[in-house]
C-alpha cells in the first residue's frame, strides 16, 4: 500500500477510502464517485485515490477490459491513442492506481462484478449496470497528460499520449 493511500480515512473494515470516494453517514459508498472531491482533485491536480498531488509529467488511471483492447491494438499497430471520449474516471498517481487496481474487486478480475449502478445513468454511465463483468484484460495505463471540464452534474476527463501500458488479467500480475 502506497504511504499517501495509508494515510486515508479508513472505513469500519480498515479498508482505506480514496479520495473521490463519497460518504453516507459513516459508511463511504465505494462504487460511487463524488462530484465535488473528483472536481477538486481535477482543479488541483490531486491523485484521486490519496489525494495528494500529481507533480506534472504523466498521470495513470485504470481502464476496464474494451478501453484496454483499443489501447492495446493501437500501441500493436503502433499507431498513437487518444481517448476523445470523456470518462468520469480521474487520474492519480502510477504506485496509487497500481494499487487500486489489486484491491478494488472489479478491477482486479475479468470475472468480478460490479456491486452498483451508476448514480445518474446518462450516455456515460448506461454501460454501467449491477452485475456487470469486467470481462477481457483491464490495464493500468500512463497518460502524458488530461484534460478535463466540470460540468453542473460530471467531472468529464479526457486522457492522451500513451506513456505506459500495463496490461492484466488479474491484478496481481503487477505485484513485482
Amino acid at each position: 500500500m502506497p504511504p499517501a493511500v495509508a494515510a486515508r480515512p479508513r472505513d469500519s473494515r480498515g479498508y482505506p477510502v480514496p479520495a473521490i470516494t463519497p460518504w453516507e453517514g459513516d459508511e463511504p459508498q465505494f462504487a460511487r464517485t463524488d462530484y465535488g472531491r473528483s472536481a477538486a482533485c481535477a482543479r488541483e491536480r490531486r491523485c484521486s485515490v490519496c489525494d495528494a498531488l500529481i507533480p506534472r509529467g504523466p498521470v495513470w488511471r485504470v481502464v476496464g477490459a474494451s478501453e484496454s483492447a483499443v489501447i492495446g491494438a493501437a500501441l500493436a499497430a503502433g499507431r498513437p491513442h487518444r481517448n476523445l471520449a470523456p470518462t468520469l474516471e480521474a487520474p492519480g498517481h502510477r504506485a496509487c492506481m497500481l494499487y487500486a487496481s489489486m484491491v478494488c474487486p472489479f478491477l482486479a478480475r475479468p470475472n468480478a462484478r460490479r456491486g452498483l449502478t451508476a448514480d445518474r445513468p446518462d450516455d456515460l454511465t448506461a454501460h454501467v449496470v449491477r452485475g456487470a463483468v469486467r470481462g477481457g484484460l483491464g490495464a493500468v495505463v500512463g497518460f502524458g497528460d488530461y484534460e478535463f471540464a466540470v460540468t453542473p452534474s460530471q467531472v468529464l476527463f479526457r486522457f492522451f499520449d500513451v506513456v505506459e501500458f500495463l496490461p492484466h488479467d488479474t491484478a496481481d500480475e503487477h505485484l513485482a
